[in-house]
């Protein structure tokens, strides 16, 4: 039933005092605090129940949550049928694919930091006991589970589920194929009128972008991180199975507050290290390694960048999804999903199966439970065997040298491009260098760097899709290196290291690079460097002392509060990271 068709119970003794919402539903004294829930139709049953929050970040800014409300619904009549009180409220998104190449996208980043404040403020100050928490773009996943860990509160994950794939000329598109467009056009490989029929075709309806982005990678990491309960990440966000994995999602956060299962309880650094491992093994979006960072550092776990390295070398590449491959979420969805991959990880003891859930289960009694198909029974073309994977260790590699002191990111999807040295072009913001992409100047062999984009210096560290789809769709895919302090795309594919640290805006290396300096890349020895001695980096920081692009606003707190990428370009200042 809905909240306004209960009846009151006559026999109730109200609810567990142990319970927060106790204090704005118990005693005489809290009658004005009742009559305000009493105006918005809940009874003596709803205020004697658990209050569960359910945080909707609902919006017509993105195709990605359009379609949130009614996810949400699903999870409010799941709380409400299991005798919880569900509490709607919402907060902010920001659409990374439309913001992409605009000053803009300085606002994602820093839109995960406003997700998680804002959840966890209305859950303190209304009093909450527990919250499911809704995520459709790709800042909602991390802002959540952030939000989730400061609270401590019992809470479910819930995911809006990704879009299905368009189809032009008799092939699945998604918006990665209509951004790489846009640098064939440029090249003359494609025509205008094609690219507007990509345009027309690639984005079907409500849901995440498909492939292997972002999104769909921290949504998958939900299920290994134990925020989520096995299966919840794959289904499309159009299908049926989408609302029943809402409803399901409002039933388990009920069941964890009374219970009192909290994210302190099972998250652990081997959750995050079984995290890690599903990343690497099906070439998740580098984005992950900043939000598990995040996540880490919120928890009070111990992890540092390093780790990905350690868990990579371990744990072979056994998915090959966009952008990498060919195949998107709903794939992986018809044969299984999520669990199948942890299954095939879990066997091979790539996991901590001891890790424990928001289910009360550990992830290995879980998945033996679910028992989902092996890995090795499933005829498709794009999941491999740990015996025999795609490629033999994990796609994220964190690399490190004179240029990168606290780490760079890269995410390999092949193994025959690996070393690369060069004179570099440097740019000092992403319009530049995109221009000078659109423009025709690059060239194989070509290094080009773009700085002054990190947590602090953009501020907010865009993504820079545009930049490298341009490049791979002039064809340089895997012979053109790009380096940046900013961040790229859970779609970028090719060349492309990311979150350089320390960032140019704090003095870090990449700030004293001058055109025609020498590049090596390394990626078997894990290095990024420049040839320059210390003393010559050094000399040429004497005079750096950069103004901040925003002195007000919004951008102008984050700019300020932001910490490193090599931390998870944290705000929260109670955040412990080293």
């Amino acid at each position: 039933m809905s909240k306004q068709e209960r009846t009151p119970d006559a026999g109730d003794e109200g609810k567990d005092p142990e319970l927060r919402s106790s204090e704005v539903t118990e005693g005489y004294e809290k009658a004005p605090h009742r009559a305000m829930f009493r105006a918005m139709g809940y009874d003596d049953e709803d205020l004697s129940s658990p209050m569960i929050g359910v945080a909707n970040p609902a919006a017509d800014i993105t195709p990605c949550n359009v379609h949130l409300d009614d996810m949400a619904d699903a999870a409010y009549d799941g709380i409400d049928e299991t005798e919880g009180m569900p509490i709607e409220f919402g907060t902010i998104t920001i659409s990374d694919a439309i913001s992409m190449g605009t000053e803009g996208m300085k606002a994602s980043l820093i839109s995960r930091e406003v997700i998680a404040d804002s959840v966890e403020l209305v859950s303190f100050g209304e009093r909450m006991d527990g919250l499911v928490t809704v995520g459709g773009c790709d800042k909602n996943m991390p802002g959540m589970m952030m939000a989730a860990i400061r609270t401590d509160l019992p809470s479910v994950f819930l995911y809006g589920g990704s879009i299905m794939p368009g189809e032009h000329d008799g092939r699945e598109i998604t918006i990665q194929n209509v951004f790489e467009g846009v640098g064939a056009v440029a090249d003359g490989d494609m025509s205008e009128d094609e690219l507007d029929e990509m345009e027309r075709n690639a984005c079907p309806g409500a849901g995440s972008c498909g492939g292997m982005f972002t999104a769909n990678t921290m949504a998958s990491i939900s299920e290994a991180l134990g925020f989520a309960p096995l299966g919840s990440a794959s289904p499309p966000a159009e299908h049926e199975s989408r609302y029943e994995e809402a409803r399901r999602a409002g039933e388990l956060a009920v069941e964890a507050v009374q219970e009192q299962r909290r994210p302190s309880d099972f998250l652990s650094r081997e959750s995050f290290e079984n995290a890690i491992a599903l990343q690497v093994a099906v070439g998740g979006s580098t984005n992950a390694v900043l939000h598990i960072l995040a996540l880490a550092a919120e928890a009070g776990v111990d992890l540092d960048i390093e780790a990905f390295n350690e868990i990579s070398k371990r744990t072979p590449k056994i998915a090959d999804l966009q952008p990498g491959g060919e195949r998107v979420m709903n794939d992986l969805h018809e044969v299984g999903g999520v669990p199948v991959v942890l299954n095939a990880l879990y066997e091979a003891d790539l996991l901590h199966g001891d890790a424990l859930t928001v289910t009360g289960d550990t992830l290995g009694d879980a998945l033996e439970a679910d028992d989902p198909p092996a890995i090795e029974d499933i005829d498709v073309d794009y999941l491999y065997t740990v015996d025999e994977p795609k490629n033999e260790q994990g796609a994220i590699r964190i690399l490190t040298g004179n240029l990168a002191p606290d780490g760079a990111v890269i995410k390999i999807s092949g193994e025959e491009y690996l070393r690369h040295e060069g004179p570099v072009r440097i740019f000092d913001e992403e319009s530049a260098a995109m221009k000078y992409v659109q423009e025709g100047h690059i060239e194989s062999g070509d290094v080009i760097g773009i700085r002054n984009e990190g947590p602090r210096g953009g501020p907010g560290m865009r993504e820079m899709l545009g930049v490298t789809s341009a490049v791979a769709g002039q064809g340089h895919a895997d012979d053109v290196a790009l380096f940046t302090d900013g961040r790229f795309s859970g779609a970028t594919r090719g060349f492309s290291i990311g979150h350089v640290a320390p960032e140019a805006y704090v003095g870090g290396p990449i700030a004293a690079l001058e055109d025609g300096d020498t590049i090596t890349i390394d990626i078997e020895n894990l290095e990024l460097s420049v040839d320059l001695s210390d003393e010559e980096i050094e000399q040429r920081l004497e005079a750096h002392d950069p103004d901040p692009n925003y002195d007000s606003g919004v951008l102008a707190k984050y700019h300020r509060d932001f910490g490193s990428a090599a931390n998870g370009a944290v705000t929260n200042p109670g955040a412990k990271w080293d």
